[in-house]
């Protein structure tokens, strides 16, 4: 109950919590930069080492054109990054293949 008594007696109050307020704001927009240009570069490694032939990367690739996850949606380079995990022995990309072809005959994604 002091506590809020003397928060409450403080002068400048307003102003103390507009300076925390932009301290905030800006913390939360430079953690928001750092977190996007890092998935920019996981996304940037996953392409080289998808190319160098890693199933894994591959069909974390796939994943991302699927649902769009930091580059932007498309099915069919969906469907390539797939097959070439497919055809490396990823067992889970042969079943999202599967189910990704079947959707695709739906005209989905």
């Amino acid at each position: 109950m002091q506590f809020i008594e003397k928060v409450m007696n403080i002068e400048n109050i307003e102003l103390y919590l507009i300076v925390f307020l932009v301290f905030f704001t800006l913390w939360l927009i430079r953690n928001t930069v750092h977190h996007y240009r890092g998935e920019k570069r996981k996304v940037k490694n996953l392409h080289r080492f998808a190319r160098e032939g890693e199933r894994e990367a591959q069909h974390d690739l796939a994943q991302r054109y699927q649902k769009g996850n930091f580059v932007k949606k498309n099915c069919d380079r969906a469907a390539f990054w797939y097959h070439s995990a497919a055809l490396k022995g990823d067992e889970k990309a042969k079943g999202h293949l599967e189910k990704f072809l079947q959707n695709h005959q739906k005209k989905k994604c």
